[in-house]
């Protein structure tokens, strides 16, 4: 495990690395969906889940929410609609402007910026011993802060979801803090980047694109690599497989068979009605293809939630979740089908608490959300399967495939070279140590993201910090293995 006690240290060396000192108050498949489609798995689950311990979370964590109108695009001068962006900011710590008290900005993800805020921990535990500020922008297009008037209306066509991109958020993000800033009269209070996942990519992108907005980064489990041919493909399915394989090779081996099982049955006569009742659908299933795409989405986010204590980040969950999927698939009486063994594996995730009867595939009938446009169009990651290592079906990246894809769906040809070209990617080590400063790298290498991500120090204020068998997704992951040091 890396020194995290070094995390501190770090943070407190990023804000007090300008002019600015700051005395803290206190302290301081081809065959099926899901592989045809060669599109990287989304960040956050479209099962997310809202509990009561979300709902603690919450009054735990006390913010106000605000709006601010937002440029369109901000790379044009064509005189387009304005839209309401959402923040929330809490203000109870905050130093102020004559103590030049910092501002700790979260980078929106690819949802409703609420979810984010109350299970982002870690910004809000060390805010009193900075004495920061604490701001919440939501990502355009995401929760409240959809353009035209409506999320209808924005997700219509090609047109209106072309000012969805990563850069114009980072826009957004800048054009709001610095706006915020001159209206308190803060404008020497130094602003701290976080963020996780796509989050942790923009809090990265941010700090190299924006180095005059934000004095520093905590990037975590951010995939700033895995574009093109700079990381291999399979990274990300090894990773999650060898999750699995590491608590189990029998459960890692029949997830492998499970998907010829699966296939098999879907070809039978009254093979899908069968697996409708195998797997407690709620409705009749109309294809194999949508069920190992249901499968494959929740073996992706085990791997990136498998914390070692109860969490309701995605869905509510047991600690070591992935040990529990393979205990239930493994502890299955003899005579017991793959199948069978699959869905009493899976429940773990779907149905932890036992409060659903049956389950529905799929909560977007019309496959617009968000992140399948920014994939289809900038956000390109290859993925494969490779056949030893991976418990998903063997699959080669075939962009081809992708490109008629985001075709049919979008209209649109995908980038695949934009976001390195943009942000850079290739030889990251000369980039960032000739261009870049004050970002820390955090990532469990359970994490399947963090195959991705940056896992070396780079200089003295590029930093990496692992965790050897951590799935960090959430920072609040470093917070609580801080504290136990």
């Amino acid at each position: 495990m890396a020194d995290l006690s070094l995390l501190f240290p770090i943070i407190i060396l990023i804000i007090t690395s300008t002019t600015i000192i700051f005395t803290p108050p206190t302290l301081a498949s081809q065959q099926l969906n899901h592989l045809s489609s060669n599109r990287a798995p989304r960040f956050l689950s479209k099962h997310s889940y809202s509990i009561k311990t979300q709902q603690e979370e919450q009054q735990r964590y006390k913010y106000e929410s605000k709006y601010f109108y937002q440029q369109l695009d901000h790379f044009s001068f064509l005189n387009l609609p304005k839209f309401s962006q959402r923040y929330l900011i809490n203000t109870d710590h905050w130093a102020g402007p004559e103590r030049r008290g910092p501002i700790f900005l979260y980078c929106g993800n690819e949802g409703d910026i609420e979810w984010f805020a109350v299970n982002t921990g870690f910004v809000w535990e060390i805010a009193p011993l900075f004495g920061a500020m604490v701001l919440f922008p939501e990502h355009r297009y995401y929760g409240e802060s959809v353009p035209f008037g409506s999320r209808e209306e924005a997700y219509k066509n090609a047109s209106t979801l072309s000012y969805l991109t990563a850069e114009q958020a980072l826009a957004d993000f800048a054009v709001l803090i610095t706006d915020l800033k001159r209206n308190l009269s803060a404008q020497a209070c130094p602003v701290v980047l976080f963020g996780g996942s796509y989050g942790g990519m923009l809090a990265a992108w941010m700090r190299l694109k924006y180095p005059h907005v934000a004095i520093g980064a905590l990037a975590s489990s951010a995939p700033i690599l895995q574009f093109e041919d700079i990381v291999p493909p399979e990274t990300f399915y090894n990773l999650v497989s060898n999750d699995f394989k590491r608590e189990s090779t029998s459960c890692f081996n029949t997830i492998k068979e499970s998907w010829d099982a699966l296939l098999s049955e879907g070809l039978k006569k009254n093979g899908l009605v069968q697996l409708t009742k195998t797997f407690h659908l709620c409705r009749e299933l109309k294809s194999t293809e949508d069920l190992a795409d249901w499968l494959d989405s929740a073996y992706s986010y085990l791997a990136m939630v498998d914390y070692p204590y109860p969490s309701a980040f995605m869905m509510p969950l047991p600690g070591y979740p992935i040990r529990e999927v393979c205990k239930r698939i493994d502890g299955c009486p003899n005579g017991t089908t793959i199948l069978e063994r699959i869905f009493e594996g899976i429940s773990v995730y779907y149905n932890y608490t036992g409060e659903l009867h049956c389950f529905e595939l799929d909560d977007d009938p019309h496959g617009l959300d968000g992140w399948n446009w920014q994939a289809c169009t900038e956000m390109v990651m290859p993925m494969s399967s490779s056949h030893d290592q991976s418990m998903y079906p063997t699959y080669d990246f075939n962009y081809s495939s992708f490109q008629e894809g985001c075709w049919e769906e979008f209209g649109v040809i995908p980038r695949p070279r934009w976001i390195t070209t943009e942000f850079g990617g290739q030889d990251i080590k000369t980039a960032l140590e000739t261009f870049g400063s004050n970002i820390i790298f955090s990532n469990g290498l359970l994490d399947p993201w963090s195959g991705g991500s940056v896992l070396q120090n780079i200089s003295e204020t590029i930093v990496a910090l692992v965790t050897e068998e951590g799935s960090p997704v959430n920072p609040k992951v470093i917070f609580r293995c801080y504290n136990n040091l």
